[in-house]
């Protein structure tokens, strides 16, 4: 037996004996991916957080979606096995820097990514992930103003699909802001039969957008799309082919999923150096000490619980 094969023994022996679920983003190594009972974007792992019956929730991704789970699940035990996975895009905003923010636009709606730490999410009206950030900010009444953050490349392309007037944080992820629209042309050049598919957090997208619409390129071979969606989309598509546009964990996933198509990343050095700090050493490590606990404070997970709960809601009537 390798030493991988008795690891992933004892992560599988431990996880039955302390009823233990291993949740896993799209953007984990490979072999995390592999032994966790679900992989998704942040959308998914929240309602899988959730929804399960397990008393201890191993989250294999960054911190503040380890915080996430233990607000929807403050009776589960939440653990993350790198205290120090944690997020470029997260770190551009804090709760004091959005209450200051909220005091210029009194009466403002404010909308929060789920890239977020808790104590934003408590400064916060409704919560969103890429998914759903579109149906959230159109669930809010027309004649409100709206505050979207961080995010300015998700903010730029929720304004333009829903046509509200929306101010929107400077806040970007450093990898995905790293993918240039010279690297998609270049490996659509590459590729020329693939369709592109472009998560709403790179700083293409807005361009991208307006080429679509002016017909300068071919606007049904062009998807912008959360994680979640690109595997429903590749899944779905007759396509053979497709250039991605994010970070290049979701390879593995989308290669997984459907083995008979090929995907090409549109910048192969676009890496999370925290969404891969966890390995499977880390994972067991964390069930089998029980390290480390995510824990928000109750006056903090009260608040933003709401902000989260409104998110739930308004994806589970669109589903």
């Amino acid at each position: 037996m390798t030493d991988k094969e008795k690891i992933v023994n004892d992560i599988n022996r431990l996880r039955k004996e302390k009823n233990a679920v291993i949740l896993a983003h799209n953007y984990q190594i490979p072999d995390v991916q592999d032994i966790a009972d679900f992989v998704g974007d942040s959308l998914g792992l929240s309602q899988e957080a959730g929804n399960t019956d397990a008393d201890i929730i191993v989250f294999c991704g960054v911190h503040f979606m380890a915080e996430t789970a233990s607000i929807i699940s403050p009776e589960k035990r939440v653990l993350i096995p790198d205290l120090d996975a944690g997020c470029s895009l997260s770190d551009t905003i804090t709760a004091d820097d959005l209450r200051n923010w909220k005091s210029k636009y009194p009466g403002a709606v404010v909308v929060s990514y789920v890239n977020t730490t808790a104590e934003v999410k408590s400064e916060s009206d409704y919560c969103c992930t890429s998914t759903n950030a579109v149906d959230v900010v159109k669930a809010i009444p027309e004649d409100k103003e709206i505050l979207f953050l961080p995010d300015m490349f998700l903010g730029g392309f929720v304004a333009r699909k829903t046509g509200r007037k929306i101010h929107i944080w400077p806040g970007e992820c450093h990898v995905h802001a790293d993918i240039k629209g010279e690297d998609i042309k270049k490996t659509k050049e590459q590729h020329p039969h693939a369709e592109l598919i472009i998560h709403p957090e790179c700083g293409c997208t807005t361009s991208h957008m307006f080429h679509c619409d002016n017909g300068k390129l071919n606007g049904e071979s062009v998807h912008v799309l959360s994680t979640g969606g690109m595997l429903k989309h590749a899944k779905n598509s007759d396509s053979r082919e497709f250039v991605i546009a994010t970070e290049t964990g979701i390879l593995h996933t989308l290669k997984k999923q459907t083995p008979e198509k090929d995907f090409y990343p549109a910048n192969p050095n676009a890496v999370c150096k925290y969404m891969k700090m966890i390995t499977l050493e880390k994972v067991l490590k964390s069930l089998k000490e029980e390290v480390f606990e995510v824990k928000v404070p109750a006056y903090i997970a009260d608040k933003a619980r709401t902000a989260i709960d409104r998110m739930l809601y308004i994806s589970s009537n669109i589903q």
